[in-house]
């Protein structure tokens, strides 16, 4: 007998573990069911709340890019709008500036005009007082010239008289014999 109970006590152990073992597996493999449905539910659950998070920051990105977008175009037209006002600004300054340098321009020519016109008065009047300073020395010298000539032709006159015969005087008589 000692043989066969190396066979009945692994045997008996056996079979009371398959009874054990039958009924345990139904409960586990409830509670594997119950389990994987829970986890699925669990899963479920957070799919769901996460694609509700998604969808959620998914739409406030999108308000945020749509109001980020609208300040930037705002700015942006800000931004134009001053380039545009600083454009006129400086094409306004530049044309006034232009006006202004081609006034003076005009100024400038009329004044050089002018200014060429005086001068060729002042050489005029410079030359006609130099003419007239000539006349008047030329004339005095004519005048000087005449009063050399009178007083040389009066001199040789003079001269010839004095020497002539008829310009002298007859001797003086002598005086009479007294009486």
């Amino acid at each position: 007998m000692k043989k066969w109970m190396y066979l009945i006590f692994p045997g008996i152990m056996l079979a009371l573990f398959l009874a054990v073992y039958v009924t345990h597996k139904k409960e586990a493999e409830q509670r594997d069911l119950a389990r994987a449905q829970k986890v699925a539910e669990d899963q479920a659950a957070t799919d769901k709340k996460r694609k509700e998070n998604e969808a959620k920051a998914a739409k406030d990105a999108k308000e945020r890019q749509l109001a980020n977008e609208a300040d930037q175009k705002a700015k942006e037209d800000g931004r134009l709008a001053k380039q545009a006002a600083d454009d006129k600004k400086v094409k306004d300054e530049t044309n006034a500036a232009l006006a202004r340098g081609d006034k003076a321009a005009k100024e400038s020519a009329a004044l050089e005009i002018e200014l060429d016109t005086l001068h060729k008065a002042k050489d005029k009047a410079s030359r006609d007082a130099f003419d007239t300073a000539k006349n008047v020395e030329l004339t005095r010298i004519a005048k000087r010239n005449a009063e050399l000539e009178i007083q040389r032709m009066t001199e040789m006159v003079s001269r010839k008289t004095q020497e002539s015969f008829l310009a002298r005087l007859p001797p003086v008589p002598p005086p009479a014999p007294a009486k």
